[in-house]
């Protein structure tokens, strides 16, 4: 997981364009989800470069063609919203604008595709904001005749988990993992209504832990869970992960561990000894900042060897040596390479090394000269 777990957590869930078009057809309307030809959906970039180069990016973004044959397709992003934002719908009229730049330039006489924008939103307390770009405008103003046509409309179709039961998001025709996603997102920053609806996804975990992919897919769901659950209720967690089997019960114990006792925990008692024996105000505070960044490294390589065995099952003493000697950035390199890896070489591969150039020892006179040799 990265910084941002909301982020990386949607993506794993929804990258992918089959698991996108499932979610896209339970969200479009009816006469417009059948007018697109699903099965060519296909994924696009989603990175844009405004004029004073500062990077935008979208979270997933997708191109289809229309069923009936109109030239130019559709392209819909599929963006993600931990918070609610007023300023949502001229966020997204700002990417189509760009998206169209951008069609303008690679096909300068082609017309410019539609462009449909879905918002998948947890905010706490639900989407209570603007869905329309002109929703952003004073009512009365819009008002005035003739004003409000020349308006832009930039609407947004919002799935507002805050709002959304378990039975309606369990209808929901999409793959296992993918309802746990939405399930995880909208529950995990409330761990009391996280815990109460655990018996009701407890067949769904069941079932996504029957395959070698969805036993991957899992890893990244506990993870995701013990980054943004309050630590106050990792240990009930644990004990109803721990229910599932299918080797669940070792990778939840492993990352619980890996952010509990053998990281922030343990480092933490070491740090505040240390700047107890100093005695002073600043000794302490350097003791607690030690002990943290030893919790954080302690528990980077535990959550990389829990995903580790989760996906090829043991780890050989050569890995663990591997682990144990690997610098912080290494275990960084590895945790993003893991979970796309097929083979234990692929995470811990390394690129092609350059040659070191070798500098030049500079040599004064004197030393030239006590090697010529005497005439």
């Amino acid at each position: 997981m990265t910084s941002r777990p909301h982020d990386a957590l949607f993506k794993a869930a929804f990258e992918d364009p089959s698991a996108a078009a499932a979610l896209l057809r339970e969200l479009l309307p009816p006469e417009l989800r059948d007018a697109i030809a699903w099965h060519t959906l296909s994924s696009e970039r989603g990175s844009f470069i405004a004029p004073r180069l500062a990077d935008h990016h979208t979270d997933l973004l997708f191109r289809a063609r229309f069923r009936s044959g109109y030239p130019g397709g559709v392209v819909v992003l599929l963006e993600h919203q931990s918070t609610a934002v007023p300023a949502m719908p001229q966020r997204v009229l700002s990417y189509q604008l760009r998206i169209w730049e951008r069609c303008r330039r690679e096909h300068p006489r082609a017309r410019l595709p539609p462009v449909l924008a879905v918002v998948v939103s947890h905010a706490p307390g639900g989407w209570s904001v603007p869905h329309g770009f002109e929703d952003l405008f004073e009512p009365r103003v819009l008002a005035i005749p003739g004003l409000a046509a020349l308006v832009p409309r930039c609407a947004m179709i919002v799935l507002d988990l805050a709002r959304r039961s378990n039975a309606e998001l369990q209808a929901l025709r999409l793959g296992a993992f993918q309802q746990l996603a939405l399930w995880a997102l909208r529950d995990a920053r409330t761990p009391r209504r996280l815990l109460s609806n655990f018996e009701a996804w407890r067949p769904i975990l069941d079932r996504a832990g029957l395959t070698r992919s969805g036993r991957d897919m899992l890893a990244v769901l506990f993870e995701y869970l013990f980054r943004v659950v309050d630590p106050a209720y990792w240990k009930q967690l644990r004990t109803r992960l721990r229910l599932l089997g299918l080797g669940a019960e070792e990778a939840t114990m492993t990352i619980a561990d890996m952010l509990i006792q053998k990281g922030r925990a343990k480092g933490l008692r070491e740090g505040l000894r240390e700047g107890h024996v100093k005695g002073r105000a600043k000794g302490r505070e350097e003791g607690r900042a030690k002990g943290r960044e030893e919790g954080r490294e302690e528990g980077r390589v535990a959550s990389l060897r829990a995903l580790l065995r989760f996906k090829f099952q043991s780890l050989d003493a050569a890995t663990e040596a591997r682990l144990r000697a690997a610098s912080p950035a290494a275990i960084d390199r590895y945790l993003r390479r893991v979970l796309s890896a097929d083979s234990l070489a692929a995470v811990f591969e390394r690129g092609p090394r350059r040659r070191a150039r070798v500098p030049r020892r500079a040599t004064s006179r004197r030393a030239a000269s006590r090697r010529r040799p005497r005439r």
